[in-house]
């Protein structure tokens, strides 16, 4: 092993130890604990550069394992979601649609149980009503998770051993971020599969959170890196959406060049049509059973967060720096759709992570969410593509979810993108991002 082959394992080493006390007993200024894994990854990344080809790739695998591993030390430190993951699961396996009755619901209340629902006394908890609490959040509201999301939650409970609570989709999380890695390592170098691996991320959303994100995840990388059909990618792609409906927004990349020719006019249409007809299928069997609306708590959920009203939350908060309040919604749709258009104009059909990364990067810095968990997707987008710059956006997504700076975050976030750009000579995001020295470039894998 040389010097540089050392000092990215240790810098890796030195990463899994921090995440392992993060996640094991969790310190006090979490977030700063957070973002000294996140120096660590990029100091890390950084020294991979010169690591020899088959030892990088050696180096991507038992590192990203190790970091992923590190998630299952706990049980969730910044998300209560998957108590509801747990809870949906439940009502299901009871003959139950998750869309026809709140946790609160008392026509449920044989269900629960004194982990789910403990005493209001044992800790902060969210009332019910009556003097009793639940772990679940929003516990007066329908679910809001689209069908393949609630048909894993039923999958995982099926297969949970009695008393197992939280660890089976912890790790299930943990199974399906690895096998991410072993997909994004086997494209190309095999070093940008350590921008997935050894995100922090990573860990913390997919692993220790436990977010479904990571399934739909998982869908995207296999339509975009591994698919090569275009009705295998559409419906790969629908699945994604199916899960969570924000993957939509990665959909375009797949049709890249849509509207340059009619050729490419009936490629995107064979992508396309997939993706809707699988949607349209998972949904149908909840649509049949189940006597409320589908869609849950979506519409409570977007007006609550304040996508609706600018001023409500912190959303568009870099356009609200430049402009009123009125205008964040209207300018955000103008500049989405603008992306929207030159990708399905002059974006690359061969690669269609490209677009894919360059539209979802710009939603983000645009709705500056408050929800880390979203951002993922970034992280596998960026893996597929090789644009670093964008990793900023999921860092600055759990600062404004774990402390008061989000907007100073997301602005330095849009800055590094600014500074990828400038790095790559001004062109235009959707060129070919930077690749490794010309000495590691074709590096073989082990």
């Amino acid at each position: 092993m040389n010097a540089r082959t050392t000092g990215a394992a240790a810098l890796v080493a030195a990463q899994v130890t921090v995440l392992a006390v993060l996640f094991h007993s969790p310190p006090r200024g979490l977030f700063w604990w957070y973002a000294a894994a996140w120096v660590l990854f990029g100091a890390a990344g950084w020294a991979l550069r010169g690591v020899p080809g088959k030892a990088a790739a050696r180096l991507v695998l038992v590192g990203g394992l190790a970091v992923i591993a590190t998630g299952l030390l706990g049980p969730p430190v910044t998300s209560t979601d998957p108590y509801r993951y747990v809870w949906d699961g439940r009502v299901q396996a009871a003959g139950n649609s998750p869309y026809d009755h709140a946790p609160a619901d008392p026509a449920l209340a044989s269900l629960r149980d004194p982990w789910l629902f403990p005493r209001c006394a044992e800790g902060h908890f969210y009332p019910i009503g009556g003097g009793a609490c639940t772990r679940i959040n929003r516990p007066s509201v329908h679910t809001i998770y689209p069908p393949l999301a609630e048909a894993y939650f039923l999958l995982v409970d099926r297969l949970s051993p009695g008393g197992a609570r939280l660890v089976p989709l912890q790790a299930a999380g943990a199974l399906l971020a690895a096998a991410v890695l072993l997909i994004l390592r086997r494209r190309g170098d095999p070093r940008w599969a350590a921008c997935w691996g050894w995100c922090p991320a990573v860990p913390m959303e997919a692993v220790n959170n436990a977010h479904v994100d990571m399934l739909a995840v998982a869908a995207v990388v296999l339509a975009l890196g591994v698919a090569r059909g275009t009705a295998g990618r559409g419906a790969l792609l629908g699945a994604a959406v199916a899960v969570k409906l924000v993957p939509a927004v990665v959909v375009p990349g797949a049709l890249a060049g849509a509207l340059s020719s009619a050729r490419g006019f009936r490629r995107a249409l064979r992508t396309l049509l997939p993706a809707v007809l699988v949607v349209a299928a998972a949904y149908l069997p909840y649509v049949l059973l189940s006597r409320a609306s589908v869609l849950g708590y979506l519409f409570g959920y977007v007006a609550e967060e304040g996508y609706e009203e600018a001023g409500a939350r912190d959303r568009y908060a870099l356009l609200r720096l430049v402009l009123p309040d009125t205008w964040a919604l209207p300018a955000t749709v103008v500049i989405l759709t603008a992306l929207l258009l030159h990708i399905l104009r002059r974006g690359d059909p061969d690669r269609p992570w490209q677009g894919a990364l360059t539209l979802t990067g710009a939603a983000f810095l645009l709705l500056t969410p408050g929800y880390p968990w979203y951002a993922l997707l970034v992280v596998a987008l960026v893996a597929l593509d090789g644009r670093w710059e964008w990793l900023g956006v999921p860092l600055a997504g759990t600062a404004a979810y774990l402390t008061t700076f989000g907007t100073p975050a997301y602005a330095l976030a849009a800055s590094g993108v600014a500074v990828g750009l400038a790095i790559r000579g001004g062109r235009w995001p959707l060129t070919r991002p930077l690749r490794w020295r010309r000495d590691v470039r074709r590096s073989s894998l082990s």
